[in-house]
């Protein structure tokens, strides 16, 4: 059971990453009212937020996308580690 517990946060994760990844490609590519962009943009904003507040873009590129990779992967590990250990 634990073993499951350990394989759906790792999917979640792999998923967040794959979203915030997504987001920040199109970013480059459409319009910020693009609908497909807007929907991407309003799953990955308020993780976002807190993270811009203390990490501000320098100049045009902001660093908190790579920041929220970085956090979710070490969540993952962090909690899958931690679910192995228990079970």
């Amino acid at each position: 059971m634990i073993i499951l517990i350990a394989q759906v946060v790792d999917w979640l994760a792999r998923i967040l990453s794959l979203i915030v990844i997504v987001d920040v490609v199109l970013s480059y590519f459409m319009s910020p009212y693009d609908s497909v962009r807007m929907f991407f943009d309003r799953l990955v904003y308020p993780l976002l937020l807190p993270i811009r507040r203390v990490v501000p873009p320098l100049g045009m590129i902001d660093f908190s996308p790579l920041v929220l990779l970085v956090l979710i992967q070490v969540l993952d590990y962090v909690i899958t580690r931690l679910l192995f250990s228990i079970g």
